[in-house]
Order: C-alpha cells, then sequence, then structure tokens
C-alpha cells in the first residue's frame, strides 16, 4: 500500500513539473512576442500555425518552401482577379497554334489595308499563299461570276435558301463547283459534265464493285425477277402510249421507273418486284433530277457517240439483262462489254460512247440502268444537292 502510494506522488510530481515547463516556456514566447511588437518586427514563424507536429520535422527549409508556395499562390489569385473578362474569355485563343496566330494576324492586316471589311472568319487552309481555296468564296461572301450562265445562277440562288435554311458546313465544294461551271463547260476535256460538276472528287471511268457492294448484291440477287418483269413488259410492244420513251440515236428506248427523280407510277406498277428492288438500295437518287432508273434498249446497228453525263455525283450502274456479245461501252478511252447476270459502275461524266455492232438476229442490247450516288459525296453534299436539283413540280 506503501509502495503505491509513493508511486503515485511520483507520477504527481513529473506531471507538475511538466505543466510548469511548459508555462515557463508559453511565457517565455509570449515576452519576445510582446517585445518585438513594442519595436515594431513581428516574427513570423510555424508555430503561429495550426499545423501538425510532423510538419517542423523539415526545418527551415521547408518553412521557406511553404510561404514561398503561399506567396505565389496569392500573386496568382491577384493577377486573376485584376485581369479583364476580355482577357480570361481568350485565353484558349492565346494558347492555340503558331499558324492560326499567324493567320489571325494576317487577316487583321488586311483588314486595316483594304476599304471594307475583312471576312469575320478566319481558318487554316493549309495551302501555298495565292492559292485559290474553295472554302475562300463562302466565308467572304464573294458575289457570283457576272459571266455565269442563267441556270448556274439558279442553282447558286437554290443553293442560297438551302445555306439560309440549314447551314453553309460542308458546302464549300458545291459552292466551288456552281463557281467554276461556266470554265468547266469552255474547256476541252476527256471528264466535262455538263451541268454540275463537283470539284475535288476522285474519278475514273469504271470503279470498282466495292465502291457500293452492297446494292450491286442486291441487284445481281435481283437479276431473274428483273429479267422476267422485262420481258413483259418488253412484249407487249414499244409505245409511247405504253410507258416508253425514245432517247438518243434511232433505235434506243427507255422504259423509265424513274425520271429526274420523279417516279413514274404506271411504269412501276407494271414491275412490282423491279421496284422494291430499287428501294431496297442504299445510295439510289430517287430524291433529285440527277437520278434516273429504267431499261434501256438499243437495236442491232445503233450506236451512241461521245456524250457527258450530267453530274460527276452520281455513277451510273449497268445490270445486264440481255448482252450480245458485239456490244461494247468505251469510256474515258477505256472499252469495256456487259455481262448478263453483272453489275458495270460507270462515271458518265466521262466521255463515253456506246455501239452494237451485232445483226437483228443477236436481238438488242438490254441493260437496266440505276444512277446511285458517288462514293465520294459526302451525306450534308448529298442533302444539299437533294434540294438545289428538286424535281420539278
Amino acid at each position: 500500500m506503501e509502495i503505491m502510494c509513493v508511486y503515485v506522488r511520483l507520477q504527481q510530481q513529473i506531471s507538475g513539473g511538466r505543466a510548469e515547463e511548459g508555462r515557463r516556456e508559453g511565457e517565455k514566447r509570449h515576452q519576445v512576442r510582446s517585445r518585438d511588437v513594442a519595436l515594431g518586427r513581428m516574427s513570423w514563424s510555424l508555430d503561429l500555425l495550426p499545423l501538425s507536429p510532423c510538419v517542423e520535422l523539415g526545418g527551415p527549409p521547408l518553412s521557406g518552401l511553404l510561404w514561398t508556395l503561399l506567396l505565389l499562390f496569392l500573386w496568382y489569385c491577384y493577377r486573376v482577379g485584376s485581369d479583364p473578362p476580355s482577357c480570361r474569355s481568350h485565353v484558349g485563343a492565346l494558347k492555340s497554334s503558331s499558324t492560326l496566330s499567324a493567320l489571325s494576324r494576317s487577316t487583321m492586316d488586311t483588314g486595316r489595308l483594304a476599304p471594307k471589311a475583312a471576312p469575320a472568319i478566319a481558318m487554316e487552309t493549309g495551302e501555298e499563299e495565292g492559292a485559290e481555296n474553295y472554302l475562300t468564296p463562302v466565308l467572304s461572301y464573294a458575289p457570283f461570276p457576272n459571266q455565269a450562265a442563267a441556270g448556274s445562277r439558279k442553282l447558286y440562288g437554290a443553293l442560297q435558301e438551302y445555306a439560309k435554311r440549314y447551314s453553309w458546313a460542308g458546302m464549300g465544294r458545291i459552292h466551288k463547283g456552281l463557281r467554276n461551271q461556266a470554265r468547266m463547260n469552255d474547256r476541252a476535256s476527256i471528264q466535262k459534265p455538263h451541268l454540275f460538276y463537283l470539284p475535288d472528287v476522285p474519278s475514273i471511268p469504271f470503279f470498282p464493285r466495292d465502291a457500293h457492294r452492297h446494292d450491286i448484291e442486291v441487284l445481281e440477287a435481283s437479276y431473274s425477277i428483273i429479267l422476267t418483269e422485262f420481258q413483259a413488259v418488253y412484249q407487249r410492244g414499244i409505245d409511247t402510249k405504253l410507258g416508253w420513251t425514245y432517247q438518243g440515236p434511232k433505235g434506243q428506248a427507255v422504259f423509265p421507273l424513274y425520271n429526274a427523280g420523279v417516279c413514274v407510277a404506271s411504269n412501276c406498277r407494271a414491275c412490282p418486284c423491279t421496284y422494291r428492288t430499287l428501294l431496297s438500295l442504299r445510295t439510289f437518287i430517287s430524291s433529285n433530277s440527277l437520278g434516273a432508273a429504267g431499261f434501256w434498249v438499243l437495236g442491232p446497228g445503233a450506236s451512241l457517240g461521245g456524250a457527258y453525263g450530267p453530274t460527276n455525283t452520281r455513277l451510273r450502274c449497268h445490270l445486264g439483262l440481255q448482252t450480245p456479245a458485239q456490244c461494247e461501252l468505251v469510256v474515258g478511252g477505256e472499252p469495256q462489254c456487259w455481262s448478263e447476270g453483272h453489275c458495270l459502275l460507270v462515271d458518265d461524266s466521262f466521255l463515253h460512247t456506246i455501239s452494237h455492232n451485232g445483226g437483228a438476229e443477236d436481238g438488242p442490247r438490254v441493260i437496266f440502268s440505276v444512277d446511285l450516288w458517288h462514293p465520294n459525296v459526302a451525306a450534308a453534299e448529298r442533302q444539299a444537292l437533294d434540294y438545289i436539283f428538286a424535281p420539278e413540280q
């Protein structure tokens, strides 16, 4: 019992000594702080901050680093608060590429020199200086050429209406094509569509099957049905009263299901399976005057001289139904022959000729022709062309 009492008294003395030492240390710090205040000095120390004891292990270097970071943060807050709103709103512009910055500066210099206002939109063209960019007329609102034909002006007016209703986005190539159509008609070229030429579209006389594999496979799978319906129509006779039309040279007749983007209802009712096949095609041009579909019959001895199609925005798909060996198609100087049950993809904006050199015993050459979109015409351009070349009512 006495041992326990002695132990307790020792603990009390130790704790009391520690408390006394803490009190004396506090009084000493208070006296030093009071003296500094009286002398106009202030001792900034980490002791004034509620930091955990582990922070003090770093010593003076850590203290200096923390104060440096605090001063930098306060300076940053001051600068952000003092900058005007316009400067903060253009921080992203200041971080843009050097090319765009140089382009914007050149645009501003041009605006100072020219008496008229410069375009409001600056774009990175990536072309050499002085080269014409097909987006420039759209962005600068350049007037349409005065020497343009009345038809081109009408098409340009339709493009402006479309842009007002929807957007100019994606219309650069169409705008350039309409402006340059007059020069296209005047030049001598192996590819010269007479109605509308879309620039920067890769073109070759004959396209591979992969360009429209789905639609070609659908047509070739329906070959027998299409041939049967054609034979039923052909046996009734070729007469304009029965839905036939004559085009081109003597001996060429057409039974159209779609003519200039308009469905020929009576002919489609005569060939219901063929009509349903057309509707199942993904790229069939059925909404503007550039598209057509129907049976083309060329009699023995007939030929079609050099001709150009109306546009390079489409490809003509020829499904051979009856193809005598003496028939030939030459597009852009490349000869090709049809084959029954198989398709040819033709860009008829190239100079092309068709001939049937067989005799009467060979019978006519018969193909089912369908106009499909060129694979390099974008969806936005297709929508715009449907609006510009809308069928006349």
